[in-house]
């Protein structure tokens, strides 16, 4: 799951220094953005949405596609320009690029862009302060050593009474991978599972939940890999920390994401069992539906047992809407192959789901395999594989329509006196306002439904 956006920090700025952050990739890089900007706050750094007025340009970059890499370069090219014509009107401007792609690429980057002035990767950017001290007496910084443990306990922590950007936020429990699919360079990246503890995670929702937010999502490579020491000693996983989180004053809801099929245990299925607070939404990728291009993907599961594990998802919790990733053209898939990915997608009829050509990533095992797939043929099945996802999603949501249940507005609507929230099943909610508000928790009922967006009206 990718995606672009701008991250704007709001605070009261006593330095006139501004910075504009660019955003690529999940929700984890907008995650980092947002804890980047703090740090920066806490620098004298002011956040602006105009990038001609920021002397720091900041770029948080993603690896998982080679698009998304090749955007990271074409746009330091435009921020050069825009760096010289500062130049010539006698104000500095320092750019640096973080995130997956500077841990990738690292010095690359400095060869290929002599305007950056820092690289720093995921794992560091707590030291981002430092990194531009430097860079302003002239040091070119590259800075992409991990140490986990050290950012997670050097996280800026929002103080009590600065109401968030919104009433939903993120939550970083758990970063890195150690399940090395053959096809994706998270594991190279940002490293090995690394679990934050139980009493940062508490206390973040704590002081998130003192300021207004209302949902969490809790965010990791493999979240469901999250792991650490409960108060009374004993190991915990996510379905103990949900439990936890759970009690949090003024969290309603709970969600996370990107989980991995063969850490789904049996504490994390009670958990959607039980807790009326974990949202009936669950993404739990799959990637293909051939057993040959899953060994090959290294996935070490097959499609048997991931349809399997799905059954008994959805007997803990009925309700439930499933969401998924496809890779499509991974080297050697046959049209037999493909075909039992479109079988798979017919049993489980996914809520959502998101699709991508396969994408060879420099320095994993499956750049190096033969038989690549022609890209004439991975855009016909892309293309077909996308438009079942698209009927069964809007099939979903067509089959909300006379559904009653409770939306947490987030943000106005497009039209004046709208308001907009999301169901349980993560889908937008558009209602007249009246005299809601964000932040509201709101019944109503659903009349209307596109594949992405439902129309209802309030019942309160």
């Amino acid at each position: 799951m990718t995606q672009e956006t701008t991250t704007v920090i709001r605070q009261d700025a006593t330095n006139q220094r501004k910075v504009f952050i660019k955003t690529y990739g999940c929700q984890m890089n907008v995650y980092d953005s947002e804890r980047m900007g703090e740090a920066l706050a806490a620098d004298g750094y002011q956040p602006t949405e105009v990038i001609e007025d920021a002397d720091l340009i900041l770029l948080n970059t993603c690896h998982i596609r080679e698009k998304a890499a090749e955007k990271v370069y074409s746009a330091l090219g435009r921020y050069r320009d825009l760096k010289t014509a500062r130049a010539k009107e006698g104000r500095e401007t320092l750019i640096g690029v973080a995130g997956c792609v500077a841990q990738a690429e690292g010095e690359e980057i400095l060869r290929r862009a002599p305007d950056v002035s820092v690289v720093i990767g995921p794992q560091t950017y707590h030291r981002l302060p430092e990194a531009l001290r430097r860079a302003k007496t002239g040091e070119r910084v590259v800075d992409t050593e991990y140490a986990v443990e050290d950012k997670f306990d050097y996280l800026p922590k929002k103080e009590r009474g600065v109401r968030p950007k919104n009433v939903s936020a993120f939550l970083t429990v758990q970063e890195g991978c150690d399940k090395f699919c053959t096809f994706c360079v998270v594991p190279y990246t940002r490293g090995a599972e690394i679990s934050r503890s139980r009493k940062q995670i508490v206390d973040e929702a704590k002081r998130l939940a003192e300021n207004g937010v209302r949902e969490i999502t809790l965010l990791g490579q493999n979240v469901n890999a999250w792991h650490g020491e409960g108060p009374d000693g004993a190991e915990w996983g996510l379905g103990e920390l949900l439990f936890d989180l759970a009690r949090v004053d003024g969290i309603d809801r709970l969600r996370y994401t990107t989980s991995h099929p063969r850490d789904m245990d049996e504490r994390l299925m009670a958990a959607h069992r039980e807790l009326p607070e974990l949202m009936p939404y669950l993404h739990l990728p799959v990637q293909a539906g051939s057993d040959r291009i899953l060994k090959a993907m290294n996935r070490r599961h097959t499609a048997a047992e991931y349809l399997a594990l799905i059954e008994r998802i959805r007997a803990a919790r009925p309700d439930i809407a499933m969401s998924g990733d496809f890779i499509v053209g991974f080297p050697g898939e046959t049209e037999e192959d493909f075909q039992a990915t479109l079988d798979l997608v017919e049993q489980v009829r996914y809520a959502q789901a998101f699709s991508f050509k396969y994408s060879p990533r420099p320095g994993t095992p499956g750049a190096e395999l033969g038989d690549q797939v022609p890209e004439a043929e991975k855009a016909d099945r892309l293309q077909r594989l996308q438009a079942l996802l698209s009927r069964h999603q809007l099939e979903f949501a067509q089959s909300r329509i006379g559904m009653e249940m409770d939306i947490l507005l987030e943000k106005p609507g497009r039209n004046p006196g709208q308001l907009v929230g999301r169901s349980p099943w993560l889908q937008s909610v558009v209602i007249d306002a009246g005299d809601a508000v964000v932040g509201d928790m709101v019944r109503v009922r659903i009349t209307d439904a596109s594949a992405n967006s439902l129309a209802a009206v309030r019942l309160d």
